[in-house]
């Protein structure tokens, strides 16, 4: 098959990551605003927590459901139809203030954002040819990055806690259509990957399994509740935002050099100290938000720059474990327990912060990762006994867990001559 030039596709690309940039802003700010709205209607913090859950629930479902309709009826018009309706439901937010349907528009809302995630990254699979995959793949982390940060600000444009924030939402959704719909990239051929049964893969690698499970719990906590929690520990609107902002900047900006230390040494130490690090540094915050929340800011920087580290660390792990040949499959299942993870971990810290206040939620994540880190102490030492060490590995790549789809832009992957033709089912 003949590959397009880098140059002709240099339009498509920049178009696509345009539509992806709008759709990820539009993401963060729908969090943001129901955050903001569920303190104004006095929700506990277990009902937040389940609210939030409830977008990563119909992610986790999406992965399965929305490959079956694109299968149906076809890239394009699947792509319309989720669009429409994630256009749609941020409206419905502002017309009926209940949390089960909050919930239920939650769920949708994850389907149709999944299935949008696939459509588009199958699409950008097709622009990455081997030469080019590492660079595709790094521009399409970096838009994502970037524009979940700016997410954080927009809830600033408007009165945060009436219709504005959904309206600008759906506003994006809309925009973010544009380019997609007009781009000139053919559609993906249809394939059925494979999947890894999970029982096998924690068999193959127990703690990329389990760290990949911790990371959902984390950091899908995070995005779900850092707003409600800088809210209560008394943040105005600014400071909340530039906290959610540059923690998650921090964290893209410090994957490399982390990803780059792995590289040199045993990964499953280096996975093991960061989880220490971070769970000293979200003990110091559960104790900064008590007394002095102003340091809370420069603390994210650093709590950022490790957290976000660990789930790129259980996938390089995991694939220096397995052939190469099973890197899309194996990959897929440590996305899957991520998205378990980001469905558990907003209700179980929403709970915590209904017992202990809103600062607890530092607690939660100094917890969950001091367990992840004797986890990985145990699983290493027990493998250092039995002298299990890996027969190749692969290098480190700045990971996103967007969508399974993302998975076939992966730069290990190249090798494979059809891997810029498929899409994830």
């Amino acid at each position: 098959m003949n590959t397009p030039s880098n140059k002709s596709l240099t339009w498509p690309l920049a178009s696509l990551l345009s539509g992806v940039s709008m759709l990820v802003v539009g993401i963060a700010l729908l969090t943001v605003a129901i955050g903001a709205q569920a303190g104004l209607a006095k929700y506990s913090g277990l009902v937040t927590g389940m609210i939030m859950s409830a977008y990563f629930a119909g992610f986790v479902y999406g992965t399965y459901a929305c490959p079956l309709l694109i299968r149906r009826v076809g890239y394009i018009r699947a792509f319309a139809v989720m669009a429409s309706v994630a256009s749609a439901v941020p409206v419905l937010h502002a017309i009926w203030t209940n949390p089960w349907f909050w919930g239920l528009l939650r769920f949708v809302t994850g389907v149709c954002i999944v299935g949008l995630y696939v459509v588009i990254e199958s699409w950008l699979n097709v622009v990455a040819d081997k030469e080019s995959r590492g660079k595709v793949f790094a521009a399409y982390m970096a838009v994502s990055g970037v524009s979940t940060a700016l997410g954080q600000w927009l809830i600033l444009a408007g009165d945060r806690f009436g219709f504005v924030p959904f309206a600008l939402v759906s506003i994006l959704f809309s925009f973010a259509l544009i380019p997609t719909t007009l781009t000139t990239i053919r559609e993906p051929r249809q394939t059925k990957a494979p999947s890894m049964n999970l029982i096998a893969l924690f068999a193959i690698s127990p703690i990329g399994a389990i760290a990949s499970l911790g990371s959902g719990l984390i950091n899908g906590t995070f995005y779900s509740l850092g707003n409600v929690f800088g809210q209560g520990v008394g943040f105005s609107d600014n400071r909340t935002a530039a906290f959610m902002a540059i923690t998650i900047l921090s964290g893209a900006a410090f994957q490399w050099p982390v990803g780059h230390l792995s590289d040199r040494y045993d990964r499953r130490w280096i996975l093991f100290w960061i989880c220490v690090a971070s769970a000293g540094l979200a003990a110091v915050g559960f104790y900064l938000a008590r007394e002095y929340e102003n340091f809370l800011i420069l603390l994210g920087v650093l709590y950022g720059a490790l957290s976000f580290a660990i789930y790129g660390l259980s996938v390089a792990h995991t694939n220096d474990l397995i052939e190469p040949s099973k890197v899309l499959e194996a990959t897929g299942g440590l996305l899957l327990l991520y998205g378990i993870g980001a469905t558990l971990g907003p209700t179980l810290a929403g709970g915590l912060m209904d017992v202990l206040g809103p600062e607890s939620l530092m607690l939660y994540f100094s917890l969950v990762l001091t367990a992840l880190a004797a986890i990985v102490w145990h699983f290493t030492r027990q493998q250092k006994r039995l002298a299990r060490m890996p027969a190749h590995r692969a290098d480190y790549v700045m990971m996103d867990a967007s969508s399974q789809a993302v998975l076939q832009m992966d730069p290990r992957n190249a090798s494979d001559p059809d891997a810029k033709d498929t899409s994830i089912t």
